[in-house]
């Protein structure tokens, strides 16, 4: 397991006192995210060795998030302003990828049966040299745990993003009683707090989830100390323009032919 100090300042449930509103929240989310953005000198440069090693090698990102940390993965994946050498890995590829009838999806609780795994990795055209990106916040449903061990299995080098405060305060659903960042070479803490939302409400509970934004500013940050060990070694990033400005679609196409087979770019 590596390190784990968590993002979350004392009292990381809560806003500035009981309000619920737009300023609340923005005042609430400012120092979680100078929290989180504390990691850019330490485990963020870390996740972007591994990430530039896995490039140089031939490798690609492969990025699976469960869930909202779904979003984790599409940050990560096909986005303009990303790399291109990323593939976006979900729980849908067993339908649209792997021929499985759709009524599988209508369980709400996929996420946490670790037989899924891996099919899904199976599924998603893996070669040895490439580097992955799991996304959960709270790192310890069957499916993401099965998935971090057969990674490391297959000798893959593994970066999580997850809540540092949410794994550490729940049990794990996965048969080894391990956890994602158990898994991980490279942790990083979104910064979310237990529950994830952070304006608490008068009768209970919380409102405005945070684990969204803060693992999104996660990915951009891997992102951008990626492309600048591409450019200080002189080395043109493979990165998407948008596909919505003039020469976009073209310029994309052009970069990612050089790994059709590897990377899948759905709906």
């Amino acid at each position: 397991m590596v390190g784990a100090v968590s993002a979350v300042g004392d009292g990381g449930a809560g806003g500035p006192g009981d309000a619920v509103g737009a300023g609340a929240y923005l005042e609430a989310l400012g120092p979680i995210l100078a929290r989180v953005g504390g990691q850019a000198d330490g485990p963020v440069q870390e996740a972007a060795d591994l990430v530039v090693a896995s490039l140089r090698a031939g490798g690609i990102v492969q990025a699976f998030g469960s869930g909202h940390s779904e979003a984790l993965a599409m940050e990560l994946a096909g986005r303009a302003g990303g790399l291109v050498p990323t593939n976006r890995i979900a729980l849908r590829d067993l339908v649209v990828v792997g021929g499985e009838p759709a009524d599988v999806l209508a369980d709400p609780h996929l996420e946490r049966d670790p037989s899924i795994a891996r099919r899904l990795y199976d599924l998603a055209a893996v070669s040895a040299a490439d580097v992955f990106v799991i996304g959960s916040n709270s790192g310890v449903n069957g499916s993401i745990v099965e998935f971090a061990q057969l990674v490391r299995q297959r000798g893959h080098r593994l970066v999580a993003i997850t809540s540092f405060a949410q794994t550490a305060a729940v049990d794990s659903r996965h048969p080894s009683g391990t956890k994602l960042i158990d898994h991980a070479h490279v942790a990083l803490d979104n910064g979310a707090p237990y529950g994830d939302a952070v304006l608490p409400l008068p009768g209970g509970g919380a409102v405005c989830a945070v684990s969204s934004i803060t693992g999104a500013l996660l990915a951009q940050l891997v992102g951008a100390e990626v492309v600048r060990r591409l450019l200080e070694d002189g080395e043109a990033p493979p990165v998407y323009l948008s596909a919505n400005v003039p020469g976009g679609d073209e310029h994309n196409r052009i970069l990612e032919d050089r790994y059709a087979g590897r990377i899948r770019r759905t709906a």
